[in-house]
């Protein structure tokens, strides 16, 4: 009996490709981001040329969607260069989709948005090649839920997952917050669940109190706005009360301390080399001061 294969199927090959008849793929969720890092790439590209060829699949009538190689891509444009080397992939939307988000999922920052959009879309694609084997002998996988199968190839539980996709229903200017730190990770998931208009009442009273919401906060919010008990003066008074730990609160603006930092350095990562600062010079004055404190006592 002679083994079916599928009649569009083509084995890759390498060419080089005109940089003008790349398109990016569909709702690519990984930003580029022209910090120090892509800096580096810029200057290796310029120096060694491109090492590792992008991979790209034909579109039709236009040319090729790159499926791997978006920064690469970008750094070849500003340097000018005209073609760049790359692996032509024949396969179909969701094979696509799947190489896309692994090749993609391991950069060493990655913000929370982009796993959210990349493990929903990998989702997707995994629920939606099943379908298509209806009916026919597959291998036997090791999980049967999407999100464990994701969750194991990138080393989070399939809860984590979850907790990740249904980021994907925060509006866009609260998700920004949670890429920015300004909003933690569990509570975001938490206010995901409130309908898109709370979300903007939401957004409004953050902005107003200049406060986000606890964990335990979040959940009554989801719960209140599930139930369509949730008003903008109860909003507001949540908001404005007293948190434990909290009673006091000092602000620096994101904004004001970026310029003394890597443009790729994290929120958090800011937040430590402040506190460490501070405590270098904390550590400084008290030096300082004990002679003067002894001299005081001898007196």
């Amino acid at each position: 009996m002679t083994k079916k294969t599928s009649p569009a199927y083509r084995a890759s090959k390498e060419e080089t490709i005109p940089i003008n008849k790349l398109h990016p793929f569909f709702n690519h969720p990984f930003h580029i981001r022209h910090d120090l890092e892509f800096s580096e790439l810029v200057d290796s590209i310029s120096e060694s040329g491109i090492i590792t060829p992008i991979i790209v699949r034909p579109k039709v009538g236009v040319g090729y969607e790159v499926i791997s190689g978006h920064r690469r891509w970008e750094a070849c444009k500003e340097l000018g260069i005209e073609s760049i080397p790359a692996r032509v992939e024949y396969i179909d939307d969701d094979e696509a989709t799947i190489l896309m988000v692994n090749s993609n999922i391991q950069r060493e920052h990655v913000l929370p948005s982009e796993k959210a959009f990349a493990y929903k879309m990998r989702m997707e694609a995994l629920k939606h090649q099943r379908r298509a084997t209806l009916g026919q002998v597959v291998p036997k996988l090791k999980y049967n839920r999407s999100e464990a199968v994701i969750g194991e190839e990138v080393g989070e539980s399939y809860k984590q997952v979850q907790r990740y996709i249904r980021l994907t229903y925060l509006i866009p200017s609260i998700l920004q917050m949670v890429d920015d730190g300004r909003i933690a990770f569990n509570p975001a998931v938490e206010i995901s669940y409130m309908t898109g208009e709370h979300q903007t009442w939401l957004k409004e009273e953050m902005e107003m109190c200049d406060a986000t919401p606890s964990l335990v906060q979040s959940r009554t919010l989801k719960d209140m706005s599930r139930n369509g008990t949730l008003t903008e003066n109860y909003l507001h008074t949540l908001l404005t009360e007293e948190k434990p730990n909290q009673r006091q609160k000092f602000f620096l603006n994101q904004s004001d301390v970026q310029q003394y930092f890597p443009s790729n350095y994290t929120p958090q990562q800011m937040q430590n080399v402040i506190i460490s600062l501070l405590r270098n010079w904390e550590h400084k004055r008290s030096s300082r001061q004990r002679p003067q404190r002894e001299d005081e006592l001898e007196r």
